[in-house]
């Protein structure tokens, strides 16, 4: 299967760029960002905390098939509904520092919309330890289930 999220990881640079297309209206993209119950939905994950505003802070919640608990958190540092959330990323008991991300949203057409993500590492190493997991496929699969999920919510909201 084609990997509509793309990551550009260039060498010796500690920054990852991630951009993705979305048959969705940018409103849709958006909101599937900042509300709590789609979020859930789409990364598999428990949101414990989500404020989306400037200095706001979130944390998430996922549980391994052991029953492990991961959490992961974070403060918004700039909040523009439907263009910009820059916050950072800290994965909890993890020996991975804090990271920064950029997240754009952009209008391509009335159906259409465009995420970038501009993700900043403490090192080159932390980055290509990022990009030795699963990294780029967990966020193609969770992506496609962003657009599957949102899109199943619009039809059953004009039936």
């Amino acid at each position: 299967m084609k990997q509509k999220t793309k990551v550009n990881a260039e060498e010796g640079k500690q920054e990852i760029v991630i951009t993705r297309e979305f048959d969705l209206p940018l409103a849709l993209l958006f909101k599937a960002y900042v509300e709590p119950d789609l979020l859930e939905q789409w990364m598999g994950t428990k949101v414990l905390k989500l404020e989306n505003k400037k200095h706001g802070g979130w944390q998430f919640e996922t549980t391994d098939p052991q029953g492990n608990k991961h959490r992961f958190n974070g403060v918004i540092h700039e909040f523009v509904p439907n263009q910009t959330i820059i916050r950072t990323f800290e994965m909890e008991q993890t020996p991975f520092p804090v990271q920064l991300e950029f997240l754009e949203f952009e209008k391509l057409t009335d159906d259409t919309s465009k995420l970038s993500m501009h993700i900043i590492y403490r090192s080159v190493t932390h980055r290509d330890q990022m990009l030795q997991l699963p990294f780029a496929q967990g966020i193609n699969m969770a992506h496609n289930r962003l657009q599957d999920i949102v899109n199943r919510e619009m039809v059953s909201k004009l039936k």
